[in-house]
């Protein structure tokens, strides 16, 4: 009897074991692609010519996965297919609930109140601007134009992938994106030291460097690229830059939530609009996709303002997040083919561009109004 018992426990032990394994078999070709195309970009990204303008070790880790996706990659998509896709999905959401170990909530009294109101309205207007001139002027679809809002408005590549589950992007929609992003965030690391020198003669933005990194850090996309620009104006420009940009992209959270809410209310309307004329609402089902790893990103910010993590846990624990951002854009890349990307035309640049414009002469605006106000 004792002996049928200890086979049945042996048996019932084992069953749970090979899915896992299974599981972890079918994953493992493809998270060790985007791992080694990951560690690429991230070797890449030390370089310091490459640092000192602005390319992070996201954004060359796209690059790669871009360039392998459409060359050599498509041979081994029907092995790896699963595990690109558990980077491209599993490992964000988890790099974006880590990426609050880089934030406290004491770094908001380092830019007071005018901070705070500058961000919220240079992300407000510049996330609204997108909307309006991406679907109602330029006729792009909705999910384009929204990522390129998220990603101008906030904090770049970060942000485009973080609000792609909420808007459930494909992977071109979210690569053109990303690009855009790219391309003028670059662009104001060489722009913004100059507008610091004109800002010296006509005062457009009250105040020194400090004044002057705040302006930069609301309205530059990528985290890199502010630290970038602000660098060449000076130390203190660059300790407000990055205060500043952390706030910024502490009200990631909020915005996909409240995103999520506006998305699931319009497609309310869509169902109510397509019943009374007797057509198929399915398509239009309203569905709130509550973005369950926004909530846990403020969790991680909430607790790590609590100071309880030694500084050596939060550069390992920051270190890995590094690595799992970088794994999920090079999955990214790796699933973006360029024949989609060349059918998204030009309007998606010009959006990008009209959105840059407004952050450098708007942003600068909001910033010289909420100071004269707040300041």
């Amino acid at each position: 009897m004792s002996t049928t018992v200890s086979t049945t426990s042996r048996t019932l032990a084992a069953i749970p074991a090979k899915p896992v394994s299974n599981m972890l078999l079918r994953l493992l070709p493809g998270l060790a692609i985007s791992g080694a195309l990951a560690a690429v970009g991230m070797s890449l990204g030390r370089i310091g010519w490459l640092q000192n303008h602005g390319f992070s070790a996201l954004t060359l880790a796209i690059v790669l996965g871009m360039l392998v996706g459409n060359t050599v990659y498509p041979r081994f998509a029907a092995v790896s297919g699963a595990g690109v896709n558990f980077s491209k999905k599993t490992l964000l959401r988890l790099g974006v609930v880590l990426y609050g170990l880089r934030l406290t909530v004491q770094d908001i009294g380092h830019v007071g109140i005018a901070g705070i109101a500058t961000d919220a309205l240079v992300l407000g207007s510049t996330f609204a601007l997108a909307c309006y001139v991406g679907i109602k002027w330029l006729g792009m679809d909705r999910k384009t134009a929204m990522l390129i809002g998220a990603g101008s408005s906030i904090c770049g590549a970060a942000a485009v992938m973080a609000a792609e589950p909420v808007v459930r992007a494909r992977a071109e929609q979210v690569t053109v994106a990303v690009a855009t992003v790219v391309v003028f965030g670059t662009l104001a690391i060489f722009l913004y030291p100059v507008l610091f020198d004109l800002n010296q003669q006509w005062q457009v933005i009250p105040g020194g460097a400090d004044e002057f990194g705040i302006y930069a850090g609301s309205t530059i996309h990528e985290v890199a690229q502010v630290v970038a620009a602000a660098r060449s104006v000076g130390p203190h420009a660059a300790d407000t830059a990055v205060i500043a940009k952390m706030v910024r992209v502490m009200m990631l959270a909020p915005f996909l939530i409240m995103l999520s809410a506006w998305l699931a209310r319009d497609d309310a309307k869509q169902a109510s609009v397509a019943r009374a004329d007797g057509q198929d609402a399915t398509q239009h089902k309203a569905k709130l996709a509550v973005p369950w790893f926004a909530f846990a990103f403020v969790g991680v910010v909430i607790f790590n303002s609590l100071h309880l993590l030694s500084a050596s846990v939060v550069a390992v624990t920051t270190g890995i997040d590094t690595i799992l951002l970088t794994m999920a854009m090079a999955a990214l890349g790796l699933a973006t083919h360029i024949s989609s990307i060349r059918k998204a035309g030009i309007k998606p640049l010009l959006l990008a561009l009209i959105l840059f414009v407004w952050l450098v002469v708007g942003g600068a605006l909001i910033n010289r109004w909420v100071f004269a106000l707040l300041g």
